[in-house]
């Protein structure tokens, strides 16, 4: 590099130039919302490749989705073409990545099958025989919590995720038994990792001489087994940057750990911040707002955002009688500005339930609308069924699959010859290569079972073995297959053809497209897509588990896995939660039921209340142009009609920076002057009773805490009771197990 600067570096900022261009020490790139980290992460592996001599091979570059990493290398490859030699993957990917090739260090070979969800709880209730259904589904919740942790079965701290003395039993024989039959979930494709470099020494040395620079986008959301896989990669002679935003960290029940990306300079001493804080997204009152209540977490680092778009409308703030005059309001707006594109407007809410109101006043006003969050495709009955038989092809091991599918369709081979096949193929342990292998076991008992069940084993075993011919000869010549009224699956190249094999040999074909009149077309339509998405790669076991690889790893990816409703064409208004808005943009945005105990709810405190804050802070800032927000007077909760009292969030905003509509609740937006009244809070400033508590009077009988008013005489209390009769008191104490309460 000459005198003068590259020409890829005249577009970025100043504190973007500065991330790009750090060397030597660990770098936190701290990137608010709408700051263009991305530019700043894929110009920084280009620069390093391109101006620094880093062989790209050396680089390795992880995130979350596979969407965010194919993005991040094909811009990086815009600027240098080498780029595409630098290992850019998901962290689940890499973990696959590294257990291929060194998993027989922890007993995994290299043809595992990666087990999602449902793989998983359909192998504890193998372990936990006669446990409901939602009780096996809670154990494999905490069982991946677990391994988020990095916490094993014998781990003391395991009794933070759950203390009882049977999940510590549970958990071991889950792990004794995935172990064994050669397969992995998704936690053990980071945990797994981790040990292996931990206790061996040599590969440890190997790996991090590999990869001399490492770098992570959207640290925020990082888990602990994630966050310890980067101590364990990292040496002191390589270069480390992560780029991410404390005030975005919202993925808590996925396992994502805030403290993360708070402590990075903890972790890597000597590390230096360098924050992004130009947000090219929003106008400046819409981040005035935003960051006026994430300014109350104490967990932050802390920045200030600046919009480089200037000034713009101001927020409005609406206080509405009930959610059906909520869904008026939204529908109003959208109707009155009809010039604007549907598209530009996104309603979010806390949770999918509060859906209803809006998709049924948007169809009687003829609003289109698209709903995101509904069910995925790889969880779609018919295409699990397939990637079983899939996972079976590549693993005869694998028992949850052939359980999933032996008698699927109906074949006449019930739970009983199941049973047996199972623990005849435990018992071939001793046989060289025949380690559990299920196809052995049920050729081997064939003439012990009945005809009926005899000619079930059959008939699957052929489609395996029809599956098998797939991949194993030269050219699969797969013909079409017709079913009922002209539809049919059609095999094309590479793997599509053991894919069609599968499902029609199988009958799962022919079974899905007459288990219903109306929805047998649209399964065998899904299945053909899961063919045509086969016809990418080779039709060759490699092939096949690299298929099943990318799918596994795919499945949690929300924008490329959704199915998304709409009632009209591609111009239509977006439902959405606030979790699912990350990552988005709209023109416009309405953050409805804003108010305590849904927005946030009451349950939430300390560290959960700083995520909720977190979340409101990710919702207001998608809104690139115009911002709102509505707060409900009644709402339709519990089986009643409530009374509600505005969001904590709404209190903690500037309400200088907002433009209030409609009849603002009682004392709602006094400020402490001296004078009496200082706040209003959820909890009293004793921590004797919060809002949501049930109380008891002798004249009014029960009711619950609405809302605490902090007073220099001290805490006022509001009650509505259940005869609909509301009233102030001051003073309480315990009695029966209830709080009793004295009258003003």
């Amino acid at each position: 590099m000459t005198g003068s600067s590259p020409s890829y570096l005249d577009i970025l900022n100043p504190e973007q130039r500065e991330a790009v261009l750090h060397t030597g020490k660990p770098l936190l790139i701290l990137a608010g919302a709408g700051s263009g980290k991305t530019r700043v992460i894929t110009t920084k592996i280009a620069y390093l490749i391109r101006e620094k001599g880093v062989d790209p091979r050396s680089i390795l570059a992880v995130t979350f989705t596979n969407k965010a990493a194919r993005e991040m290398a094909g811009r990086a490859r815009l600027i240098d073409d080498r780029a595409g030699d630098a290992m850019l993957r998901t962290f689940h990917s890499f973990g696959a990545w590294f257990l291929r090739r060194n998993g027989n260090l922890a007993g995994i070979e290299n043809g595992f099958v990666i087990y999602d969800d449902d793989d998983c709880a359909a192998l504890l209730s193998t372990i936990m025989e006669g446990a409901a259904r939602a009780e096996v589904k809670s154990m494999a919740n905490k069982i991946a919590r677990a391994k988020d942790y990095f916490l094993s079965p014998n781990d003391p701290e395991l009794d933070l995720i759950d203390d009882r003395k049977n999940f510590r039993a549970v958990y071991a024989k889950y792990e004794d038994k995935l172990t064994k039959m050669g397969n992995v979930d998704f936690g053990d494709l980071i945990k797994k990792p981790v040990e292996i470099l931990k206790s061996n020494s040599e590969t440890s040395a190997r790996v991090r001489g590999r990869f001399s620079v490492i770098m992570v986008d959207e640290y925020q959301d990082a888990n602990v087994a994630q966050s310890e896989l980067l101590k364990e990669l990292y040496s002191p002679g390589a270069y480390i940057c992560v780029v991410g935003d404390d005030d975005q960290s919202i993925y808590s029940f996925r396992g994502a750990e805030v403290n993360n990306i708070l402590k990075f300079p903890e972790y890597f001493d000597g590390a230096d911040i360098i924050r992004l804080e130009r947000n090219y997204r929003s106008t400046s009152p819409i981040l005035h707002i935003a960051s006026s209540v994430v300014d109350h977490n104490k967990g932050r680092l802390g920045k200030k955002l600046k919009a480089e778009r200037g000034g713009g409308e101001t927020p409005v703030l609406a206080f509405l009688s009930d959610q059906d005059r909520e869904a008026k309001f939204c529908a109003d707006l959208i109707i009155k500005n009809a010039g604007v594109s549907y598209s530009d407007w996104a309603i979010l809410y806390r949770t999918n339930a509060q859906s209803l109101g809006f998709e049924t006043e948007f169809l009687h006003r003829n609003i289109p609308y698209r709903i995101v969050g509904s069910l995925k495709f790889y969880e779609r009955e018919e295409i699990k069924d397939a990637l079983a038989l899939l996972s079976f092809l590549v693993n005869p091991r694998d028992e949850i699959a052939f359980r999933r599918m032996v008698n699927k369709p109906s074949r006449g081979v019930g739970p009983a010859t199941v049973e047996r096949i199972v623990e005849a193929a435990a018992r071939l342990n001793g046989e060289e290569g025949q380690a559990g292998n299920l196809i052995t076991a049920s050729g081997n008992m064939a003439d012990s079972l009945s005809a009926k069940a005899k000619s079930g084993i059959a008939v699957f075993l052929k489609a395996i073995e029809a599956g098998r011919a797939a991949i194993t000869s030269d050219a699969a010549d797969v013909k079409k297959k017709q079913f009922g009224k002209g539809e049919g699956l059609r095999a094309g190249t590479g793997l599509s053809g053991c894919v069609v094999r599968l499902a029609v040999e199988s009958g799962i074909a022919e079974h899905h497209l007459n288990s219903d009149e109306l929805s047998g077309s649209q399964r065998l339509g899904n299945l053909q897509e899961l063919a045509n998405a086969a016809s990418l790669y080779e039709a060759s076991k490699s092939g096949l588990l690299e298929f099943l690889e990318h799918i596994e790893l795919d499945r949690s990816i929300d924008e490329s896995s959704r199915n998304e409703n709409s009632s009209g064409g591609t111009d239509a208004v977006t439902l959405i939660t606030f979790h699912n808005t990350k990552g988005l943009e709209f023109r416009r945005v309405i953050m409805t039921g804003v108010e305590q105990g849904v927005f946030p709810r009451d349950d939430k405190s300390g560290k959960d209340l700083e995520e909720e804050r977190r979340l409101f802070y990710v919702g207001a800032t998608r809104a690139m142009d115009e911002l709102y927000f509505t707060s409900c007077d009644y709402r339709r909760m519990y089986g009643r009609t409530m009374k509600m009292e505005p969001s904590l969030f709404l209190r903690e905003m500037d309400h200088k920076g907002v433009r209030v509509i409609g009849a603002a609740p009682y004392g709602f937006g006094k400020q402490s002057n001296g004078s009496g009244v200082v706040h209003t809070a959820i909890q009293s400033s004793d921590g004797r009773w919060k809002v949501g508590d049930r109380v008891f009077n002798d004249n009014h009988g029960y009711g619950s805490i609405v809302k605490i008013t902090e007073t220099e005489d001290g805490a006022v209390v509001k009650v509505i009771f259940e005869t609909g009769y509301e009233k102030r008191f001051l003073s309480m104490h315990q009695s029966s197990g209830y709080t009793k309460i004295k009258e003003d």
